[in-house]
Parts: C-alpha cells; structure tokens; sequence
C-alpha cells in the first residue's frame, strides 16, 4: 500500500497512534497545500501528530480524488487533544483554497455544537484569518462563517435535527460521531450525494453502553478486523487496562500531553468525571468492543443452553442454509419447536470446494419430515435453491429469502435470545460465531442483518437465524406428525 510522502523527521502516524488504517491506492494527498495555507496565510501551525493524521485524511488516489471519499474518515480520539484545532484550521484552509466550498459541521448537543462554534468564530477573528472572511452569522439555528471567495461553514446540532436536506455539501464534520445512529448519518451523507469532493469526517471519545453508536462502532471494528474499505481510522487510547493515574499512559492516549495539554487539564478531567468515563473521554480506551457491539445479549445465551438430554425429540424441524459473501463457504443449521421456545442447533459449516452436493443430498433425505428450508447468501443461493428443486426440494416449504424477510429473522432471533425463547446446546463453533456478530443496517427503515465484528466467520449464527425463523413461520399443518429427530451434528 503505497503511502504520502513525509518529510524526514516526521513520526509515522501507526508510530504513535493505536490504530491506524490507510485506504488503498494511495499515491498522494493534499495536506500540503492545506499545511502551507495554515502557516503562510493563516499563521497556524501543527504538531507532529497533527501533520501525520492531516496527511492521511487528506490522502489521494491517481485520479486526484481523495481515497477516503466513499467509506470517510473515522478519529477516535480523547478529549483536550487538539481535534478541533486540527479539523477546524484543515476546514477554514479548504475553504480559502476552493471558492464556493460548502462544508456542515454539526455535533449532536446543543451544547458542544455551541462550544465549537464559539472556537471558529474566534479563529475566524484572528488578524490574518479575519483577511478572508466576508461575515460570522451568529443566530441561534444559522450559525455561519461565510468566506470571501462565496465558502461556507454551516454549524449545527444533529438533536436539532441539523444537517438534513441541504443540498450540495462537500464536506462534512460530524463531532460526537459516537452518538450517531445510522438513520442520522444516512440523512447526512445524503446531502454529498452531487458533490466531487465528498470528505467525511467522523470525530468522536468511544461511546457509552448507552449511546446509540452503531455507525462509529461499526467503522472501528471493520478497522480492528481489517475488513475497512475505502476509507481511514485513526485511534489514539491508552493500554486497555492502563493505571488511570499513570502519566505515561496519559500520553499514550492523548498525543498533546505533556507539550500542548498539560497535568493540570487531565486530572481537572479526571476529578469531574466518574472512573469509566475517564477511561472512554480522558484515555480513548473502549469499553469492551464485543460485549458492547453484540447483536446478541450474550449472557442471556449462555443461560439458554441445555444439555443433550433436554433437546427436543420430536417435532419437524427447519433447516437454514446461509452462504458467505464471497460464496466460498456454505453453513447449515436445524431449529424445531417444542412448546413456546425453539430450539436450534449448528450443523455444519463448510468450505465449497467440492460443490454442494452433499448438502443437496442431506436436505432431500429429510425434506419429508422437515418443516421448511430457508437459504439466503447472493453468491451461491440462487444455483443452490435449483439443485434442491431438481432433488425434488420445492414448493412453499422452501423458502428463498428477501431483504425484509431476512430483517424480520434477524429481528426475531435476537429477541428471542433476550427473551429466553430458544434453546441450544454447547457448541463452540455456533456460540463463537453468535458471539462475533454485530448488527448490519439493511434498508433505510431501522432494519437489520449481522456481519462479523472481527475475523470470526458469523455464517454459522446466521444460518441459524434462517432456521429459527423456518420454525416461527412455518405453519401448523407442515408439521409431519410422528416425525422424529435428535441433535446432529455432520462433520
């Protein structure tokens, strides 16, 4: 992966920061203009830290277009580090250096959207940065820095529902990005829909249990797996289990510290706010990524296991069948009903090297007792589902899913975990695979599937929930009366 220019001296970004991810193709990028602009004309001037993340975020591809355009730009960074310093001198130079630029800057409080403000306003009164500006709109609502050359830098409050419908934005800052749920950053990157430069940028401390920060969560654990495309993440935090009152760590997770932010401004942070939000806001450090960003409430699925002499004996089962994304693996699940709960089970979950033909045959070995089969996967389903018909494997009982129905199965089994209404039974593979999946947005309407938060493989949790869902829809008369099965487990 080539990487941007540095100037000898200059620290490598992944040297000091916890994580750092880097688009692919990069050949150049445009924080030199930006960084001449800041000193020459504004008589701004930045860290070493500071130059090394402007570099990446600002990174280009050979067509000149920036490398982050389509997946962003992720910071997960504490507080009193000097973000706003950066993003802001970064902003007011883009919008000198392109006449006409329009940029949102938007935080989800009133209030920090206020503070922000207030910091812009202030730099844009600086003697030398004061030279390109035409006016500082000031109401509530309309806060605004328009620039000479026809710029602008809109601000505003997300709770406020600031940043839906306008037109034709080209930059977008999202500050608090830890509390930003999909539907709200949708309605943002909506609004770059007709623009070439399209930069986001998402800034925000790791979230609370509490805060709705799927978006965030998600764009940091594609990072941490190594499945980010199209975009950068950068990640300043201290060790994990770092001594809160260890200065060394203090600098691990702020980069300011001790030149631009001193003790003083860190433990005044540390006396106002309790121990665990010092280790999210103060230090960077995430709560437990798993445990936080689980589809699935996973002591409540630890609780549902039984043991193999409480597994249903009768009853028709239903089988789902997921393929992985890149249609390379195929896994198989079984649920049956007993009562009120359902109980499910992995199966198989297996490489497609040598076809499916074995599956095909399985399946129409028990199609006859079999409540229904659900099968899902874009690469691999479709050439599968004519297999089975050709096995005789057709009609209602065979269930080929759509986009709401896999919502509605998703949904389904992740209530019924919280629930109690399913049962399973020890099996690592199923439990680590139910363990690694966090939500994936599907639809516009709050709807959702899974996806791995790491390098787990979920096809097993998701084939599943195709065959917890083949149990709560299938019908009353599908069921083969007298029909039996025990827990299997293929090979």
């Amino acid at each position: 992966m080539a990487q941007p220019q540095m100037k000898h001296g200059t620290p490598r970004l992944s040297e000091i920061a916890r994580k750092v991810v880097a688009p692919d193709g990069i050949t150049s990028t445009g924080w030199p203009a930006v960084r001449d602009c800041c000193s020459q004309k504004m008589g701004v001037e930045f860290d070493p830290w500071q130059h090394a993340a402007g570099r990446l975020i600002l990174a280009k591809r050979s067509d000149g277009k920036f490398a982050s355009m389509i997946g962003g730009v992720g910071m997960s960074l504490p507080r009193q580090v000097g973000k706003t310093y950066l993003v802001g001198a970064m902003v007011f130079a883009l919008c000198i250096l392109r006449p006409g630029l329009l940029v949102i800057w938007s935080a989800h409080h009133a209030r920090t959207h206020g503070e922000t403000f207030l910091a812009m306003q202030a730099f844009a009164k600086r003697s030398k940065v004061a030279a390109f500006i035409a006016q500082v709109f000031t109401g509530s609502g309309d806060e605004e820095i328009r620039f000479l050359n026809g710029s602008r830098i809109l601000f505003g409050a997300r709770e406020r529902g600031f940043g839906r419908g306008i037109p034709g934005v080209d930059v977008i800052v999202s500050d608090e990005a830890q509390i930003m749920s999909d539907k709200a950053l949708d309605a943002q990157l909506a609004t770059m829909n007709t623009s070439l430069f399209g930069l986001a940028i998402f800034i925000g401390t790791p979230p609370r249990p509490d805060d709705p920060s799927e978006a965030f969560a998600r764009m940091r654990a594609e990072a941490w797996a190594g499945t980010l495309r199209d975009a950068a993440w950068i990640e300043f935090g201290a060790d994990a289990d770092a001594d809160p009152n260890d200065r060394k760590q203090w600098a691990k997770g702020n980069p300011s510290f001790p030149t631009r932010t001193p003790a003083e401004s860190i433990l005044r942070l540390q006396r106002k706010l309790t121990a665990d939000s010092f280790r999210r806001e103060g230090l960077g450090i995430w709560d437990d990524f798993r445990k936080a960003s689980c589809a699935f409430d996973m002591g409540r699925w630890a609780a549902l296991e039984v043991g193999a002499d409480e597994v249903p004996t009768s009853g028709a089962p239903a089988y789902g069948i997921k393929f992985s994304p890149d249609g390379q693996t195929v896994a198989l699940a079984v649920a049956v009903r007993s009562g009120d709960t359902i109980h499910v089970e992995g199966v198989a979950h297996r490489q497609v090297v040598d076809g499916t033909r074995w599956l095909v045959e399985w399946i129409g070995a028990r199609w006859g007792g079999a409540a229904g089969v659900v099968v899902d996967g874009k690469a691999g389903a479709g050439a599968f589902v004519k297999a089975l018909g050709r096995a005789g494997v057709r009609g209602r009982r065979l269930v080929e899913l759509t986009a709401d129905q896999a919502v509605t199965a998703t949904a389904g089994m992740v209530t019924a975990v919280a629930e109690g209404t399913v049962t399973h039974i020890d099996d690592d593979v199923l439990t680590g695979a139910i363990g690694a999946s966090m939500r994936r947005p599907i639809g516009r309407a709050g709807g959702f599937g899974i996806q791995s938060m790491d390098d787990t493989s979920v096809t097993l949790a998701e084939a599943a929930v195709l065959a917890h869902y083949g149990a709560v829809t299938a019908k009353r008369s599908d069921a083969v009366q007298g029909s039996t099965r025990r827990a299997v487990m293929l090979s």
